[in-house]
């Protein structure tokens, strides 16, 4: 008889992947899962079927192609100053939650410790809990632009927290965080002997003058620093699956050496279309984007606000977190459900980004559609009875 592992009682259902299935049934508009609908650029294809048609099939090295890192070295030096070695520095995994992974199993032990931000994007939590490291959560304020206190921070360190995980630009917030708190964070770490791990997906979704920074362009953390990274939202390739990380030599190597045991390789061809995109894209593609999603989260959060459905207005990303408390429910998971009843469009709930009740007011309403669809969903706000 089979039975099945103690970690497998722990694996659930995310509340992304529930409220999407849940949608489907309906019928109704998915604002619940991350999938920006912007059209994908035709180089990326044009790359891939060069590389189809050239019969590039077989494995990778384990790194990745030569001419995506390459690309990647090039635009982290043009973009943020980082001097990077193509092929000591950067590593290719099977998007970005497979190179945030390999990171974690690089460098973390069962039974260590890391500082998570709340609200938190739940795939980093799923994927500590499963690899037995223990999280310590810091709260950040959500009425004072997300910001967070350093004595909450260092209150929560013992002898076996290691490092601490952001998000910028953050899902589900929208936080960017800036020159000066990656500073503090760099204060912190540099006294406790921790690292960071970066989770920068969202790196060119940046708005109202803000700036992205890296925690890798401070210089206490230069060295202290894994950034992962990927262009599944930029490029709109969700289902290509390619992604990176970028950190000193012997990190990376024992990235690459995880990334080959979990995934073997990112998708070859896929690799090469992405490589094509990054020769060829301009930067008008990228103003295009940040531009298009910024007129996207006034429309969006105009409407939001107009309802009663309070938005916290991101500064990144393409997410809202509304409050939702007006729609009489037990917790959010309920309030998300009812939403969905009476809108005909899926949310995740707050509690997602929480470890406890404190999201059950809030829910995540994804702003990355076509204009068309965005539009329709405005207007069935506005006429629904909440």
């Amino acid at each position: 008889m089979i039975t099945l592992s103690k970690k497998s009682a722990n694996i659930i259902q995310s509340e992304i992947r529930a409220m999407s299935i849940a949608c489907y049934e309906k019928g109704g508009i998915n604002l619940a899962q991350g999938v920006c609908d912007m059209e994908t650029p035709s180089v990326l294809f044009d790359g891939a079927a060069k590389a189809f048609n050239a019969n590039k099939n077989t494995y990778t090295q384990a790194e990745g192609i030569y001419e995506i890192r390459d690309q990647i070295a090039k635009k982290e030096f043009r973009e943020k100053g980082l001097v990077l070695d193509a092929n000591k520095n950067i590593v290719l995994s099977d998007g970005a939650t497979g190179a945030f992974y390999s990171a974690v199993l690089a460098t973390l032990n069962p039974g260590d410790s890391v500082i998570v931000f709340e609200p938190y994007y739940g795939y980093h939590i799923a994927t500590l809990a499963f690899a037995d490291i223990n999280i310590k959560y810091v709260r950040m304020d959500a009425k004072n632009n997300w910001s967070f206190s350093v004595d909450d921070i260092i209150s929560r360190i013992d002898k076996t927290t290691r490092a601490i995980i952001i998000n910028t630009p953050s899902n589900p917030s929208g936080k960017v965080f800036s020159q000066e708190e990656l500073e503090l964070l760099g204060d912190i770490c540099e006294r406790y002997n921790m690292f960071v791990i970066s989770d920068e997906i969202y790196e060119y979704f940046v708005y109202d003058g803000k700036k992205h920074i890296s925690p890798m362009q401070i210089e206490k953390l230069k060295n202290r620093t894994i950034i992962v990274g990927g262009f599944s939202k930029s490029y709109s390739i969700t289902g290509w699956r390619v992604g990176y990380s970028i950190a000193n030599e012997e990190v990376s190597h024992a990235i690459t050496q995880f990334s080959d045991l979990v995934y073997v390789c990112s998708p070859s061809i896929l690799q090469y279309g992405v490589a094509e995109a990054m020769q060829t894209l301009t930067p008008e593609y990228y103003e295009n984007l940040q531009k298009t999603h910024l007129y996207k989260r006034e429309i969006f959060c105009q409407t939001l606000s107009d309802i009663g459905l309070n938005p916290f207005v991101p500064s990144g990303a393409y997410y809202v977190l509304a409050d939702a408390s007006r729609i009489k429910a037990k917790n959010s998971k309920e309030r998300a459900l009812l939403f969905l009843d009476k809108t005909g469009i899926a949310g995740v709930p707050g509690s997602a980004f929480y470890h406890d009740n404190s999201g059950d007011n809030y829910i995540r309403l994804c702003f990355a559609k076509d204009l068309e669809v965005l539009n329709d969903v405005c207007e069935k706000l506005r006429k629904a009875k909440l």
